[in-house]
């Protein structure tokens, strides 16, 4: 089945216009719901729209209100609130273009695919993700999403192009208010090299796959568990937090030294590489046997002397 598209429209960049539909590129991943019971009873435990001194109402009696004064609202109906006209709901215009690093990860919120709508828009679409992967730039616009208007930066993935939500600037808080009571005192030298060595023999590629929800994984351990147990006990594990350990620097130096020499900087959790099988001793080599004397010749007999003739 097709995913179904998030939005629909279209990009423009001045006077080019390229139809295109964007498509979440996340999607909830395994989690652990719960809901709200009754204990005594065991029940669920529902929830009813009342008006005080009227009681329970009616669905289709419900209506937004923006409260200008306490207690004093101003009625909207959907169909007023759907008839703004804005521009950005159904389209993108590319307003600016900027370095990628230029963005702080502060602001991005949420990704989407964008691909083109039809064949004929490929073409046009081709030419503007090109020429942002050549420029090695972003594009920024703002959009229309479910009832709100977004800024959102544009660039190429792959053969399509992410579009990103980003937060306004009075949506982020900055950091300085939090970080003022921290010194500025450089760090201890050596306590920097064994920090900095650590994070390198630490460092590989990043693969999402390698990481697991190990919370949700509990919990379902435990919700099977305690369903087996019929006894409706509390099961309380101790939590593994390891020992405490001091803050001060001999501590930390310890601490690193040990965590890059003992453990060569591997992951303690991480399976032992097995290890190779020893070596046979080599048997040592005899030393080569003496060469036999040669055979001593045999005493040649004296000859005699011949008789002298008379």
């Amino acid at each position: 089945m097709a995913a179904r598209a998030y939005w629909s429209g279209q990009i423009r960049l001045a006077l080019v216009s390229i139809p295109v539909e964007i498509f979440s590129a996340t999607k909830a991943g395994a989690q652990i719901h719960f809901n709200q019971v009754h204990k005594p009873s065991g029940k669920r435990i529902a929830y009813e729209k009342v008006v005080p001194g009227i009681g329970p109402v009616k669905r289709e009696d419900i209506i937004k209100g923006y409260e200008v004064e306490k207690g004093e609202y101003v009625l909207l109906e959907d169909r007023e609130i759907e008839a703004v006209k804005l521009e950005s709901k159904r389209t993108l215009e590319l307003v600016q273009f900027v370095e990628a690093h230029e963005i702080d990860p502060l602001y991005f919120e949420k990704p989407y695919y964008v691909a083109p709508k039809d064949q004929l828009a490929e073409e046009a679409f081709v030419v503007l993700r090109e020429a942002l992967r050549r420029s090695r730039k972003v594009a920024l616009g703002q959009l229309a999403l479910r009832g709100s208007e977004k800024l959102v930066a544009l660039k190429p993935c792959g053969k399509g192009m992410l579009l990103e939500t980003l937060r306004y600037a009075d949506e982020v808080r900055q950091g300085r208010a939090f970080f003022s009571e921290i010194d500025d005192t450089a760090p201890d030298a050596e306590l920097l090299d064994l920090a900095t060595t650590l994070i390198d023999k630490r460092t590989a590629p990043f693969d999402a796959a390698e990481f697991e929800n190990r919370y949700v994984e509990a919990l379902r351990a435990l919700i099977e568990r305690k369903a087996k147990s019929k006894t409706g006990k509390a099961i309380i594990e101790d939590a593994d937090e390891g020992p405490r350990r001091g803050s001060n620097v001999v501590d930390l130096m310890a601490a690193l030294k040990k965590s890059v020499g003992t453990t060569g900087g591997e992951d303690p959790k991480k399976p032992e590489p097995a290890k190779k099988p020893a070596a046979k001793k080599a048997t040592p080599a005899k030393a080569p046997a003496k060469p036999a004397p040669a055979p001593k010749k045999p005493a040649q007999a004296p000859r005699k002397r011949a008789a002298s003739r008379g």
